[in-house]
């Protein structure tokens, strides 16, 4: 296990695609500021499963990697103490991986809306919740809805 300062709240986040959304990041930066804390967020590799048995999965790892370093930065430009990793594909399998060198004191994973999410549709949140017993929350994160507020700003900023 990982030392931590004592009292330190260590906070597993697993994202994807919605890594760095605005909700993701004010959602966590909220949990941190309650305190001393540590964040690791984990990026599942995107890898198709012909690319994974051909062993071309380089692709999927380096987006995955960007989007870990997208929400690193978000994170730390709001006083957030986090770090990332590119993790498992399977984001159940991800989180089990993570626990074994980084205890938190609760789990949020993000996803998509329902109709838009792979991992909703594969029940990962309910998967996770009754594997591992440390507190889970689900924040769903619309990244289409955040571009049309950023185009909306824009338009109205140029005016």
């Amino acid at each position: 296990m990982q030392d931590s300062q004592a009292g330190q709240r260590r906070i597993l986040v697993v994202a994807n695609e919605t890594c760095a959304g605005e909700r993701l990041v004010d959602d966590i930066a909220r949990r941190a500021s309650e305190g001393s804390h540590e964040v690791l967020v984990i990026a599942p590799a995107l890898t198709k499963r012909l690319r994974f048995l051909v062993s071309d999965i380089d692709g999927g790892l380096a987006q995955a990697q960007e989007r870990v370093d997208e929400s690193v930065d978000a994170l730390r430009a709001r006083g957030v103490n986090a770090r990332g990793e590119v993790a498992d594909c399977d984001p159940v399998l991800a989180i089990e991986d993570a626990m074994a060198t980084f205890a938190p004191h609760e789990i949020v994973i993000s996803t998509h809306p329902p109709g838009r999410s792979n991992w909703l549709e594969k029940k990962v949140v309910p998967r996770a919740r009754e594997r591992f017993d440390v507190p889970i929350d689900h924040v769903v994160v619309d990244l289409a809805q955040e571009r049309v507020q950023i185009d909306a700003g824009a338009r109205t900023a140029s005016s």
